[in-house]
This record gives C-alpha cells, structure tokens and sequence, in this order.
C-alpha cells in the first residue's frame, strides 16, 4: 500500500498541472500574444482618433454646410469615411490573420518540429495539451475581439449624422456584433484543425487562410437570407427608408406575376403614383427588404452559424489527434 501511494504521488509530480500547461503555452506563444495585445491596442487607438479627430472635423463641416444651405463640398468627411472604411476592414478581417497564426505556429509547427510528441512523453495527454492550447489563445482573442467590438460599434453609432455606410453593409454588419468574435475563434479551431491535419507549418498556413477566406465572404453574401424578409406593398414599397436592406423590387401584374419593373418607384406624389400604375397596367408594387429592427435577428443568426461550424471544426481536431495518438486520452 505505502509503495503504491509512494507511486501514485510520484507520478502526480511528475504531470504538469493544467496551470503549468497553461504557463507553458504562454511563455511558448509569447510573441503572439504581446503582438495581439499590441494591435488591440493599436486598433482601439486608431478607432479613438478617427472619431475624436476625422469624426470631429467632420460633424464641424456638417455644421457649416448646413449653415450654407449645403453648399460645399466636404472633404473632412472624406477623411472620416476612408478612415472608417480601413479600421472596419482591419477589424472584420482580423479573423484571417489569426487562422494563418493558428495553422503555422499553434499546431503545425509543433507537430513539424516534434515538440508536441516530446510534451506527450511527458505525461501531458494528447487531449489536454490540445485544450490548453485552444483554450489560451481562445481566451485572449475573446476579450481583445469584444473590445474592437465595443468600440467600434461606438464610434459607428455616434457618427450616424457624417457616416455613409448602413447597418447592413459587409463590414458594419459584422463588426457591431459578437459575430466578428465568432469569426476570430472559427479562425483558431480550422487554424488548429490544418495543423493537426498537415503536421506542417506552411501548408496549414495557406489552408487555414483559404478556408476562413471563403467562409466569410461566403456568409457575407448569403447572411440576409438567415431570416425571413419583410414584404412591403403599394407606395409603402416605392417609398423605402435608406436605412431598408433592399433585397427585391418589382411590381404586380393583373394576372398577380411579379414583374422587376421599377417604372412607378419614382413617382412623388399619390396622384402620380396612381396615374402610373393605370398606365403600365399594375396592379400593386412589392418590395422585399430587411429593416433596420433586423440586424440583431440576422447577426445573431449569423453568429450562430460561425460558432456551430467551430464547435465541428474543434470536435474534429480533437477526434482527428485521437486517431494520430492511438486513443490516448
């Protein structure tokens, strides 16, 4: 008994506790994770100037064209919508840069290397080093992701008056949202999932980049077809609010075919509006759109999309290295 209890704590010595696995990723992956802290913080400071600088400079032009009945060409405003137009990219985009850091350096390199069989030789299970080196890095870019987030989704709402882009636009749409953190931590588990699957750096690299590439701009397209549109009809229809995702116009024929015949879209007035409809023989007008209440239904649709396909793609890496191990867990 003494001998077997003599065992069993030698062995508990020798096994490095979660907490030790997570100190090793850290000082392992420390150059990520300084220069993810760095760009968050670069990121948020680049945000803060384009509002309180461009942006400010911008609502101040506003104010004077107005006063000049809008007679003025607005060049701070030019400024201010190109500088948005670059922190929205970076941000939405940030997910591409972190399946590429995933691919070569989280998984792949290790494996290339033999650094991750030496550390399973070690007690370290497949299965927990595969955790902990998931679990790290998932942590980090939750909290850095959801500060871009935050204070994008800031500056994008207080600017409304200077601001050209809608809510339904590529960038704005993901950035205001938990689903730009959904794309970063889809990033990680297919960045995860081509290194464990290649076992070397560079062709986990391209194959990670390639893949979360094509999902989100494949998602971009289709994210509007997430929830059921809102049909509008008669001058209702004709008359939308810029702020509409404009999905499908058209009008209605007597025989009720819907028809893409814009002809009486831009009549003003009810009058008008009636003396078109006699003329080309319609019966009624149709919009298909997405409102602006639509955003949070779509988003978080969106959202759950990006995170079913992680939680698969996580599911698969860790089937995938249980495969490699021999079922060791």
């Amino acid at each position: 008994m003494t001998t077997a209890v003599a065992a069993t704590a030698t062995a508990a010595r020798k096994s490095p506790s979660p907490r030790g696995l997570i100190r090793t990723v850290l000082r392992v992956h420390r150059p990520a994770l300084l220069m993810w802290c760095a760009y968050v913080l670069l990121m948020t400071g680049w945000m803060l100037w384009v509002h309180h600088v461009s942006g400010a400079q911008a609502r101040a032009a506003q104010d004077i064209c107005r006063a000049n009945d809008g007679v003025c060409v607005d060049f701070d405003a030019f400024a201010f919508e190109e500088g948005m137009s670059m922190v929205g990219a970076f941000v939405a985009y940030t997910s591409y840069a972190v399946a590429a850091w995933a691919g070569a350096s989280l998984t792949g390199r290790e494996l290339e290397s033999g650094t991750a069989r030496l550390a399973w030789t070690q007690s370290v299970t497949p299965a927990r080093w595969l955790t902990v080196k998931l679990a790290v890095p998932a942590v980090a870019l939750t909290v850095g992701t959801t500060v871009l987030m935050l204070v994008y989704r800031w500056i994008w709402s207080a600017n409304e008056g200077v601001r050209s882009d809608e809510w339904f636009y590529g960038d704005p749409f993901v950035n205001r949202g938990p689903a730009v953190v959904a794309y970063a931590l889809c990033a990680l588990a297919v960045g995860a999932l081509a290194g464990l699957a290649l076992k070397r750096a560079l062709p986990a690299l391209g194959t990670a980049l390639a893949f979360i590439v094509c999902f989100h701009l494949y998602l971009d397209e289709r994210s509007d077809t997430l929830w059921p549109a809102k049909t509008l009809t008669g001058t209702t229809a004709s008359r939308l609010p810029m702020s509409a995702d404009q999905l499908e116009l058209g009008a209605v024929t007597g025989s009720g075919a819907r028809i893409n015949d814009l002809s009486c879209f831009d009549v003003d007035t009810d009058a008008g509006y009636a003396r078109c409809m006699a003329d080309n023989g319609f019966t009624d007008l149709y919009a298909e759109v997405h409102p602006q209440s639509h955003f949070w239904p779509l988003h978080l649709m969106t959202t759950g999309l990006v995170l079913a396909v992680t939680a698969l793609l996580v599911l698969a890496s860790f089937h995938l290295l249980r495969r490699r191990t021999g079922g060791t867990s």
